[in-house]
Parts: C-alpha cells; sequence; structure tokens
C-alpha cells in the first residue's frame, strides 16, 4: 500500500541540476529500505521555482525539500520516509513556520501566494508520461463534453465568451480566429501548435509540453471539431528534446486509449496529430513562416491576405495557436466561459504565464491574473532584486518588446496596457534589470539577435536592422553623434511599417523604447563619452587608487595585456594604452583600491 508519494520535478531546469540522479538514488534508498511498495516516486514536470531546483515534493505532508543534492536523499529516507521527521535545513526558507504541522500548502508560500495556476494546473502535479493520471484531473473530460453535448458553434461561441486571446504575443481573439476558420468551405482543415517559442529567456510552452502534453493534444482535438478539421500537427523546436520525448509519449497513449484517431468516443468526429521539429529559426515563430518549415520549405513568411484561417497549411484552412493558448481552452469548456473572464482585465481575459528571468531572486515560471502589477511580479513573487540593487527595468516580449522603466513599476500588465507604454506581452518572457544594466547595450544585444534571426526575405528587415545596429555599435564604442539618435527613430519607424512579418514590425521596439525612457544614457554614451552602467567597454577606463594601494601585486598577475606596472609594497599604476578593459584586476584587488569609470 502506497502511504507517501515523492514528487520530483523532471523539468529541463531541474533535470539539467541532476534530478534524474535523485530519482535513481532515492529509488535504490527505498529498496534498500524495504520501502519501495510503500513510497511512490513520481516525475513531474516544472513546480515553476526553478531557481531553486532540483525541487522535491513529499505528500500528503506537502512538503517542500529545495535544491537536495544526491547526497541529501539517505537523510531524507531515513528521516523523513522512515522515521517522519522532516529535514528542516533542506525545506524551502519561504514555507511558513507551521509548514512541518502538516497543514500548510504551497499557494501560501511567497512566490505561489498570487498565482492562478490554470495553464500550469497540472505542472509539477501529474507524470506528464501516465496519460491515467491526466486523466484523473479532469483530462479528456472536455473532450466528451464538445462531443457529447455541444455541436461546433456552441464550442466557437464559448471561447468568444470567455475573451482569451492568443498568448503567442499579438493577442488576437482566439475565438474569432476559430471562426473565421470554421466559415471557411474546404474538403480538408488543419489545425496548428506554434510550440517554437524562441524568445530569449522564454520557456513557458516549453514547459507545459514537458509537464501536461495532454492537455496540449486534448485542446487540439477541440479545435478541430470546432473548425471541421481533421488533423492537426505541432511544431516544436528540436531543442527541447524532453519536451518532444514527453508529447510524443502522450500522443501515442492517446492513439491506445481512442482519443485519438477515428470516431472518437464513438463519435464521427476523426482527428489524428503529428509532430515537426523545428531547427531552431526564430522566425518560424512567426504562423505564416511556420507554415512553410511545417511543409517542409525554408521558413519565410508569406505577405497576408489571405490569412491562415483561409488558406494555410498546404493552400488549406488553418489555425494557428501557441501551446499556452490550446493549455487553456479544456479549463473553458468545463469550467464555462464566465468563470474564465472573471479573471483579468476588461480587455485582457484569464492568467497570463511569465518566464521570470535576470537580475531577479526567484527565476522561474508564474501564472498570474491579467492586470497583476509589474510590482507585485517583481518584488512580491520574485523576490525582488538581489544582492542590493534597485530593479532599472524590465523587459517583456523579447527581442520583439520593450523596456518598461522603474517608474511605471506599478502598471498593470494586460495586452493594452503594454502597448501603450511601447512594450507587448510577446510569448511571456519577462527580464528583469538592475542598475548594472546598460540599456543602449540591451538594445544592441537584441537587435543583434534579430538580425541574426532575419530571414532576408524583405529589404526593411534584411537591411535596415543592419543599418540600426551599425549606429547603436558606433555609439557604444564612443563615436556616436547627436543626430544619430534622430536616424535611429527615423530608421525604425520605417521597419516597423514596411516589414513584411512580425519579426521586422516588433525588431526596433527594445530601440525605441530605450530612447523612450532612458534617452539619457545614449546622450552621456555620445556626448560624455562614458557608459553610466559601466558596461559599454570602449568607454570604460580602470584607474588604481595610490591611497589604497597595498602594492601586493595580485592585479598585475592577473592582467592578461601585461598593463599594470608597479613595484612590491608600492602603489601600482595601469597603462590605459595596454588595457584590455576586462575587469581582471579589479576582481582580484582585496582593498578596493581599483575603479571603474
Amino acid at each position: 500500500m502506497i502511504r507517501s508519494h515523492v514528487l520530483i520535478c523532471g523539468g529541463t531546469g531541474c533535470t539539467s541540476s541532476g534530478s534524474m540522479a535523485l530519482h535513481n538514488k532515492l529509488a535504490e534508498e527505498l529498496k534498500a529500505k524495504d520501502l519501495d511498495q510503500e513510497v511512490k516516486i513520481v516525475m513531474t514536470g516544472c513546480f515553476g521555482l526553478c531557481a531553486l531546483g532540483p525541487i522535491m515534493i513529499v505528500y500528503p505532508e506537502g512538503t517542500f525539500y529545495s535544491q537536495v543534492k544526491v547526497e541529501d536523499i539517505p537523510e531524507i529516507v531515513e528521516e523523513h520516509l522512515l522515521k517522519g521527521r522532516i529535514v528542516e535545513r533542506l525545506v524551502y526558507s519561504d514555507t511558513p513556520a507551521d509548514a512541518a504541522e502538516h497543514n500548510v500548502s504551497l499557494s501560501e508560500t511567497q512566490f505561489y501566494k498570487k498565482q492562478k495556476r490554470v495553464a500550469l494546473r497540472n505542472c509539477g502535479v501529474i507524470n506528464p508520461e501516465n496519460i491515467d493520471e491526466y486523466i484523473a484531473m479532469d483530462g479528456y473530460f472536455a473532450l466528451a463534453k464538445v462531443l457529447k453535448e455541444m455541436t461546433p458553434e456552441d464550442v466557437i461561441q464559448t471561447i468568444l465568451d470567455s475573451g482569451l486571446r492568443g498568448r503567442g504575443g499579438g493577442g488576437f481573439p482566439t475565438g474569432r480566429k476559430w471562426q473565421f476558420a470554421r466559415a471557411s468551405v474546404s474538403d480538408k482543415k488543419y489545425v496548428v501548435c506554434n510550440a517554437d517559442e524562441g524568445d530569449p529567456g522564454a520557456f513557458m510552452d516549453r514547459s507545459v509540453l514537458e509537464g501536461d502534453p495532454h492537455a496540449l493534444i486534448e485542446a487540439m482535438a477541440i479545435a478541430a471539431y470546432a473548425i471541421g478539421a481533421d488533423e492537426g500537427w505541432v511544431y516544436v523546436r528540436a531543442e527541447y528534446p524532453i519536451a518532444v520525448r514527453r508529447l510524443s509519449i502522450a500522443i501515442e497513449q492517446a492513439r491506445e486509449y481512442g482519443l485519438l484517431g477515428k470516431n472518437i468516443f464513438g463519435s464521427d468526429f476523426s482527428f489524428d496529430l503529428h509532430i515537426r521539429l523545428g531547427a531552431g529559426a526564430f522566425v518560424c515563430g512567426e504562423e505564416t513562416a511556420l507554415l512553410t518549415s511545417v511543409e517542409g520549405n525554408r521558413g519565410e513568411p508569406r505577405p497576408r491576405p489571405p490569412f491562415p484561417a483561409v488558406k494555410g497549411l498546404w493552400g488549406k484552412p488553418t489555425i494557428i495557436n501557441n501551446v499556452e493558448t490550446y493549455a487553456n481552452i479544456a479549463q473553458i469548456i468545463l469550467k464555462g466561459a464566465d468563470w474564465f473572464s472573471a479573471m483579468g482585465t476588461e480587455k485582457s481575459k484569464g492568467t497570463k504565464v511569465f518566464a521570470l528571468g535576470g537580475k531577479i531572486t526567484n527565476t522561474g515560471l508564474v501564472e498570474v491574473p491579467m492586470g497583476t502589477t509589474l510590482r507585485e511580479i517583481v518584488e512580491e513573487i520574485g523576490g525582488g532584486v538581489p544582492n542590493g540593487k534597485h530593479f532599472k527595468a524590465a523587459q517583456t516580449g523579447g527581442p520583439s518588446g520593450g523596456c518598461i522603466p522603474a517608474s511605471l513599476i506599478d502598471v498593470p500588465i494586460d495586452y493594452d496596457n503594454l502597448i501603450q507604454i511601447g512594450s507587448m506581452m510577446g510569448s511571456g518572457g519577462l527580464i528583469v534589470m538592475d542598475e548594472d544594466t546598460c540599456m543602449v547595450d540591451l538594445a544592441k544585444f537584441f537587435l543583434e539577435f534579430t538580425v541574426d534571426e532575419s530571414c532576408g526575405k524583405c529589404a526593411p528587415c534584411r537591411i535596415g536592422t543592419v543599418r540600426m545596429l551599425e549606429i547603436l555599435n558606433k555609439i557604444c564604442d564612443g563615436n556616436g553623434e547627436m543626430e544619430d539618435l534622430d536616424k535611429l527613430e527615423e530608421l525604425a519607424n520605417y521597419i516597423k511599417s514596411a516589414s513584411l512579418c512580425g519579426l521586422g514590425q516588433t525588431a526596433p521596439n527594445p530601440v525605441l523604447s530605450t530612447l523612450r525612457y532612458f534617452r539619457d544614457e545614449y546622450v552621456a554614451h555620445i556626448v560624455d563619452k562614458k557608459c553610466p552602467a559601466g558596461v559599454c567597454k570602449k568607454l570604460l577606463n580602470y584607474t588604481i587608487d595610490a591611497d589604497k594601494c597595498k602594492g601586493c601585486t595580485l592585479c598585475a598577475r592577473a592582467c592578461p595585456a601585461g598593463a599594470i606596472i608597479g613595484k612590491v609594497k608600492e602603489a601600482h599604476v595601469i597603462d590605459t594604452a595596454k588595457c584590455v578593459k576586462c575587469g581582471a584586476c579589479m576582481e582580484k584587488c582585496k582593498f578596493g583600491a581599483i575603479s571603474r569609470k
């Protein structure tokens, strides 16, 4: 008889930190103590709090162990699983004090208490490779409901009434997209999932695929029923091996249970699903480029109209939604449109998943109601900026988004508010920056990414972004001129208006938003020839304070360029002509004698 369940995070983050080794050691120890018939190990998806991985939760107590190491396993087995004594030193530090009384849920901790998990409802809860566990969480009940009780029009109206908007970036109403595809007359229609997720720092879709793949399968089947399709494709990047493996397992299991294939639930509805691996091209996140890639061609966008709902995959009507969008569908069908629309704001309903990263204490996945303020996400859920530094800005929407300055930290996060302040929701990456971030360098970083990822099909994106990058490099090198700022804005507006697809149309956003809110940093680079954050190397100078220098020679020995001159026990000097500005001397100095300006 099973008396305890030990859930171990099997998401990419914890796997990379050795969670499979924990699983193997735990199985070994349980067998050695004759506990393997009493304690069950469950490998789950991501729990969300990636900063503290590997994570292990013991039920029924709900004890949350963080940063567990293989050498900790014998103690956990001996003390907790055998003797019933919690290993306090490994308990997540934010767990309330009375957690040891076994009556406190994770939802009461600082990281989780303001979250509302809808798309992530099963992640970290079930074994994603076991269809029975998904069914036990009401899995495939929504599909049964639509096939037995609802017409395709009823399904579409429910999604329309819910107010669900696409979570992949554009925020287009999901129900309206389905409505267009339903109205298109064709002998064949397709349902496609965009699981390409190419934004730097974004891992929302990957985590759903790793932790709850059946949620995607069920939702795509519902979508297919709604528009009259019988075939679907999941376009997922090959760099997500765990996600691909678990999705493949889930598809096979669904076929074995008759939940994919012919006459599902004894109805006349048939639907099957395939996986297409992407090669990691960022432009394939754009829906028409994605369809071109699924067809076996080089991923390049197509002019629109016609839109995919009219002419998509192989020229047939097609709907495309991303993983997170689909992850909401079954819950909307089961709980109703009113339940979903009660969350969020007037024009942005439901919840949004964010991949929280950068200069933040609690990196990981968070799912909050639309309208939650940036301050709540950063300071309360994220635990604030570490090392006593100050919050400077947050980048939402990845290379396609913009920077939100500290002065707007109380802005409610939803589609319209972000557009208004010069950013965008994007797929949900949220990168936090502190005072040590150079905003000019940040804009250059994102523009370098889009220049590399541009497919080159249209001139505004192919040429215009390169010209913008040249200007940013010039400014960061200390050779900028004030008229360069006007040139940047002129180029940016032209590229936004003339590019063929969303990649080019949004590529200038990081530059425009940093110019809007951090123009003084651009001016400092150009006029003062200084980088206020001390990041741009060609604008830096390292100096040694003669009064603080003890002549220990540590800095001279660390300098790779031989740029530091001085004798033992005498003040040293940096030869600026030789200095490569690597910062090695500053790192080695124990007396704070070296400064960077």
